[in-house]
């Protein structure tokens, strides 16, 4: 793998929808503009699929998943291979797609070149997952043979979003492609160019035509298509819980189609007194800030123990008054731009809704620059559970510090909420780290850090924060129909 280079000047080769392994423009003749949010400026006109594209997508996959089609006869193992020589080509094009990520999506670049590696290491995995989807033999009652086969769920519809576009395509396709479904993904309408360039490295290695189809276009349309077609059988969505309610009641109404939902969170991160205050800023600063706090499970509410309190609060102003904003190209950057304009002004109401009910500003809080979507890292202090920046998913850089007297406490006000994605606590207190991770509600929870997700590990939520996971070995579960078999057998000669 090559050292990856930053070039704002990324050639963009793939802004047209790909189906059966060829490039369309839409049934519409309809296109519509990506737009650079560092800049404001627009990169290119993609081409806008809508419910026509998508039935002829669903029309290619359902022909490629047929019965003794090339895809449904290939070899386990050689499904393997083909992800592998995938993994090869992203591994080739690593500076290509890192820079395609961060013009599109203005992270900064190592922090992209960073998802591609992320990206590289699921389908790594999933690659050898293919040939290990095994059933079990049953002893069952009387003179019967019985046996499980884990067979592919079908033609299945993925929606991602658009904070972690190439990572997001990963977790959708990688467990899909290793139990040998067949896929149509629509990227979100701000990133669609890493997506479609993933296309062209799947058809370079060998993937039979019909078994990925990407359909670029806006969620009520595009979106839409594929949560109510009749003839997809599985919809995987990652986003806010209010489009996932909207996906689900979809699938319902249309054919009871299986769901896998990632939805949105107000993670908690609990810092004891016992903790080094020092290193749990580090991790606070960290569980928010990260990707301009564009992250469904960001440790958005810090509750910090009374004794450390003030001392904490300090040391977060310093840290978000310092942290490096700019040019996403920019090796020294930490911290891009907003995805777009309309998220930007979303998350500056925020901080007008946090100074109004008498938060206090201790950072941040405005715009950065001139041009682009960018937002300063912003601190409120003395934050309650009653605030709307404690109740509502910000998604932006906003760091709520809100105080509390016992873990007891704690634990009742992290779980009250109606989201459960993720959660954390800082302490040197092992016993307290149990009891916290034994009653807090979330489907991730981390001790002593922050935000560790791996390939190997499940993610997903509690609550309104999803349905299934993603990830690890339970992901398999969401891309599989277990069918039973019983055999009669031969009664012995007496």
């Amino acid at each position: 793998m090559s050292d990856p280079e930053p070039n704002p000047k990324q050639e963009i080769n793939y802004t047209q929808i790909f189906i059966n392994n060829e490039w369309h423009n839409s049934v519409s003749g309809k296109v519509f503009s990506t737009i650079n949010p560092a800049t404001g400026e627009k990169l290119c006109d993609v081409q806008e699929g809508d419910k026509a594209d998508v039935d002829k997508a669903v029309t290619a996959a359902r022909t490629a998943f047929k019965i003794g089609s090339k895809w449904r006869t290939m070899d386990a193992s050689k499904r393997g291979k083909l992800l592998m020589r995938f993994v090869e080509l992203l591994k080739r094009d690593i500076s290509i797609i890192a820079n395609l990520e961060t013009l599109d999506n203005g992270k900064p670049f190592y922090d992209a070149v960073d998802d591609v590696k992320g990206t590289i290491s699921v389908f790594e995995y999933y690659a050898g997952w293919c040939d290990k989807i095994c059933g079990k033999t049953i002893p069952v009652d009387g003179d019967y043979f019985t046996f499980t086969r884990h067979e592919p769920v079908g033609v299945c519809g993925q929606i991602i979003p658009w904070n972690y576009p190439v990572s997001m395509l990963s977790w959708k396709l990688g467990p899909a492609l290793a139990c040998g479904n067949t896929v149509i993904l629509k990227p979100a309408e701000q990133t669609p160019l890493t997506a479609l360039y993933c296309c062209s490295l799947f058809k370079e290695a060998g993937f039979p035509p019909g078994v990925v189809n990407v359909v670029p276009g806006y969620g009520p349309t595009a979106g839409a298509a594929i949560s109510e077609h009749m003839d997809i059988d599985k919809v995987a969505f990652t986003g806010s819980t209010e489009v996932g309610k909207l996906v689900m009641q979809a699938a319902g109404k249309s054919n009871l189609k299986r769901i896998s939902l990632e939805l949105g969170g107000k993670s908690p991160l609990i810092i004891l007194a016992d903790a080094d205050v020092d290193n749990a800023a580090l991790w606070a600063h960290a569980a928010i800030f990260n990707n301009m706090g564009q992250n469904c499970c960001a440790g958005s509410r810090t509750f910090v123990q009374e004794g450390i309190y003030e001392e904490f609060v300090k040391k977060a102003k310093t840290m978000a008054e310092t942290r490096p904003v700019g040019d996403p190209f920019d090796a020294m950057t930490q911290h891009g731009s907003q995805i777009d304009e309309a998220q930007f002004k979303k998350i500056l109401d925020f901080v007008e809704s946090g100074k109004k009910e008498g938060a206090v500003l201790e950072a941040g809080g405005e715009r950065f620059g001139e041009k682009g979507y960018f937002v300063k890292p912003t601190v409120f202090s003395n934050v309650t559970d009653n605030m709307k920046i404690a109740r509502e998913e910000i998604f932006g850089p906003v760091q709520s510090i809100i105080k509390f007297k016992t873990l007891d406490e704690a634990i009742e006000r992290a779980n009250n909420t109606s989201y459960g994605l993720a959660a954390g606590i800082i302490t040197n207190d092992i016993n307290k780290a149990m009891i916290f991770s034994q009653a807090v509600q979330a489907g991730s929870v981390w001790v002593n850090c922050y935000d560790i997700v791996t390939t190997q590990s499940p993610f997903g939520g509690f609550k309104q924060s999803g349905h299934g996971r993603e990830l690890s070995e339970y992901a398999i579960k969401e891309y599989t129909e277990v069918k039973a078999v019983t055999i009669k057998l031969p009664q012995k000669n007496s």
